[in-house]
């Protein structure tokens, strides 16, 4: 454990370092999000509140994602060359390339999505970024290959059902891992709408998957865990209220699937849906929204996601991200309570 809580210092201070002249390049290059068409004609709580961020960068997730691959990269074979013990559940390759092939290729999806926004290559196509329909299919695309690899490579086909038991899926795995991969890349995304909001309730969870990777002594994942963990804290400091910098699209969809595929990789998936309860609620509303207004042309709630709701009834906007991290940190301790029974 010591040498994890070093690794998550000395990634904190990496970040921190570059976190600065990163925010500064942001601001000098404009990357914020652009006021699309269809933003800049509305007058409700979610717009109002999206414009009045409409000059904070976007960016943060895309730097954490570049600084933490570069320092596991370099760490790993470090620690085997000095004899540190290394230990794992899985075939340690195929671990590593699960955790970073949807890291890195979600990432890669949601900056593409940034990219669409900032140059404004959807100004006249009447949407903002890549098509919900087009998103959803390529991470479709995605989760079936990390569910895949996990399947094949890993051999895991099990989910771990407290009071319960052990449920086999066989191939079923496969659909089921890519759907919770999804749900969770998705529901991050939406969740990130408010200063601090995703990123703080994503501090707590990886707090909580720390313990149980530790509990099972796989070191590669506690390893990168903690240099997420590094990273997140010392964006957290420039993106609390007022913020300075956003996760963008690539860090929420990135972050929020390599959460899913922790999850799963530890076996636990139900302490997964636990822990992540605040997305997942979040992002639901928004789809059931959706939902309900294309069927029956009506809403089921006044405004949707919910902490747009809460703005809407008079919340303030700290007022709602600190009350999310403290049910973010008791659902944890449920979590850990459930994986540990």
């Amino acid at each position: 454990m010591s040498i994890l809580l070093g690794i998550l210092l000395i990634s904190f201070i990496i970040h921190a370092t570059a976190v600065v002249p990163f925010i500064a390049l942001l601001y000098r290059v404009k990357f914020f999000k652009k006021k699309t068409a269809i933003t800049a004609s509305k007058t409700d709580t979610a717009s109002t509140h999206i414009r009045s961020k409409s000059r904070t960068p976007e960016g943060g997730g895309l730097l954490i994602i570049v600084i933490t691959s570069l320092i596991f990269a370099a760490l790993l074979p470090l620690f085997t060359r000095l004899g540190v013990n290394i230990t794992h559940v899985y075939p340690i390759a195929e671990e590593i390339n699960v955790i970073f092939v949807t890291f890195l290729a979600f990432g890669l999806l949601g900056l593409y999505d940034d990219i669409v926004k900032y140059f404004e290559l959807d100004r006249d196509l009447g949407y903002a970024g890549l098509k919900t329909r087009n998103k959803f299919a390529l991470q479709t695309v995605l989760g079936l290959i990390v569910g895949s690899l996990m399947y094949f490579n890993l051999h895991i086909s099990i989910i771990n059902i407290p009071f319960i038991g052990v449920l086999n899926l066989g191939f079923w795995f496969i659909p089921v891992a890519a759907f919770v991969i999804m749900a969770f890349a998705n529901a991050v995304n939406i969740t990130d709408g408010m200063d601090g909001l995703a990123g703080g309730l994503l501090m707590i969870a990886l707090f909580g998957f720390l313990m149980l990777s530790v509990s099972v002594l796989d070191t590669p994942i506690s390893i990168f865990i903690a240099l997420w963990l590094g990273g997140l804290i010392a964006f957290l400091y420039f993106n609390v209220f007022p913020a300075r910098i956003f996760l963008g699209d690539a860090g929420a969809m990135a972050f929020g699937a390599t959460l899913a595929v922790i999850g799963l990789l530890l076996g636990k998936t139900i302490a997964l849906l636990v822990v992540g309860f605040p997305f997942l609620v979040d992002g639901a509303s928004s789809l059931l929204q959706i939902a309900s207004v294309k069927l029956t042309g009506k809403r089921l709630l006044p405004i949707a996601p919910i902490h747009y709701w809460l703005l809407k009834i008079g919340w303030t906007e700290p007022k709602i991200v600190q009350r999310a991290w403290l049910a973010g940190i008791m659902v944890v301790v449920f979590g850990l309570w459930l994986a540990v029974i």
